[in-house]
């Protein structure tokens, strides 16, 4: 693999503590979630998660789209990360993405997801440990 970019961040203090980049760009606080017992005063792992996996994604789409000279119209995803208990006890991740491009037709994005699973990092970093749904969301 060539490298491209790296993005460096500093956490303190783990799910209830801070993570800042290295550019400054992002700072934010970090808290566990209510759900979970913690404050939710903050951003958590699984939203960040989230956003970078639907960002990712939807850049794939585009870069797929462009190849193909398609319009995406209005392009939307939805994420949403699961935190999960494991059966050895430990904790594992699931992924959903809720995808929307307002210029093609169910059959036309669905092969297109199909073709931004071969391009996207984060599609090829989880393959085999995230269970993850890629869905045509109603428009």
């Amino acid at each position: 693999m060539k490298d491209l970019y790296t993005a460096r961040v500093h956490v303190v203090g783990g799910r209830d503590g801070a993570a800042r980049s290295e550019d400054g760009r992002l700072d934010i606080a970090m808290a566990l979630p209510a759900a979970l017992g913690g404050s939710g005063a903050g951003a958590n792992p699984e939203q960040l998660f989230a956003a970078g996996f639907a960002g990712c994604f939807a850049s794939s789409l585009k870069h797929v789209a462009n190849q193909r000279k398609l319009d995406l119209g209005a392009l939307t995803i939805d994420a949403a990360v699961t935190l999960a208990l494991r059966g050895d006890g430990g904790y594992g991740l699931k992924a959903t993405l809720d995808i929307r491009a307002s210029a093609l037709n169910d059959e036309a994005l669905t092969a297109l997801i199909d073709d931004a699973k071969r391009v996207c990092a984060y599609t090829h970093a989880t393959q085999g440990n995230v269970e993850t749904d890629y869905r045509v969301a109603p428009a």
